[in-house]
């Protein structure tokens, strides 16, 4: 089941990547008026623009195969793969704009590959509970609403860049709390749709997906992609090890491997952050005026 899992979150990141792409694009070619009072209308001119609902409903699928994914293996597995996304990225780049990629950005590659590999490696999450206690999610959902507001406060003050960057983490935050709340509610999947569907998780995860989906919309053109796509990648994965640890108790090894997984997370870090500075997943050859 585990081997299920993990190429249902591969699957996943492959469609995430697609989207991020398609919306950026579409978000970037529908710029608001320095106006605030237009920006609602630019939220609402979103969804008449075919490259960002292309993208939004490759999206849609890679949740459905993410939920899946959540159904058969542990949260502390499923979103760590999910930060391939990043990588597959820059593998389509390549592929359909025939760009090879620097020497650079392939060291940054196998980085990335390597720190992910040895830090589940050595953490190696297994076990955990099938449900929830109410209790544990209200203090999530308190902890995780303060969180993201603050956040979302102390990026008013930023220059473009870093309020990517922390907004793309109070967006993290969101979906990792979503792919929790779906978790939870596919718990109860043995006991028929109906068991599921008589929960609350399921639509609070509905709605704070919402949230967050329209919380990326706002991250993706508070700044570059390089900006805010480290802290969406990571910020998703790391979270979701606190939570399944936190919410589902999954176990993960420490003792004297902690050194070595703080070095994998390092490794996995330093990778993303500069696959994020790659032209193949910043720019666009066929339109080198068009940077993100």
């Amino acid at each position: 089941m585990l081997a299920l899992s993990i190429c249902l979150a591969l699957l996943a990141a492959l469609g995430n990547a697609g989207a991020s792409v398609l919306q950026r694009r579409g978000a970037a070619a529908a710029a608001p008026e320095p106006d605030s009072a237009r920006r609602g209308a630019w939220m609402a001119g979103l969804v008449h623009r075919r490259v960002w609902v292309w993208g939004a409903a490759l999206l849609a699928v890679s949740g459905i195969l993410q939920a899946l994914a959540l159904a058969t293996g542990p949260l502390s597995v499923v979103q760590p793969v999910m930060s391939t996304e990043l990588m597959f990225t820059l593998v389509v780049g390549g592929l359909v704009f025939h760009r090879r990629p620097d020497t650079r950005t392939r060291w940054a590659f196998a980085a990335m590959a390597l720190g992910l590999a040895v830090f589940l490696a050595l953490a190696d999450p297994t076990g955990g509970r099938t449900f929830v206690p109410l209790a544990d999610w209200v203090w999530t959902a308190l902890g995780a609403g303060l969180f993201v507001a603050v956040l979302g406060l102390v990026s008013l003050r930023l220059a473009p860049a870093p309020r990517a960057a922390v907004l793309g983490t109070a967006t993290a935050t969101g979906f990792a709390c979503t792919a929790a709340l779906l978790k939870d509610a596919l718990g109860r999947l043995p006991d028929g749709v109906g068991a599921v569907l008589t929960t609350w998780q399921p639509y609070a995860a509905v709605v704070v997906g919402l949230a967050s989906f329209l919380l990326l919309q706002v991250t993706l053109r508070a700044g570059s992609l390089v900006a805010s796509q480290p802290a969406l990648t990571l910020g998703d994965a790391l979270l979701s090890v606190v939570l399944g640890v936190t919410l589902f108790a999954e176990r993960v090894h420490l003792g004297w491997r902690v050194v070595f997984e703080v070095l994998a997370l390092a490794l996995l870090v330093a990778g993303c952050v500069q696959l994020a500075r790659s032209p193949l997943v910043t720019d666009d050859p066929e339109h080198p005026e068009d940077r993100w």
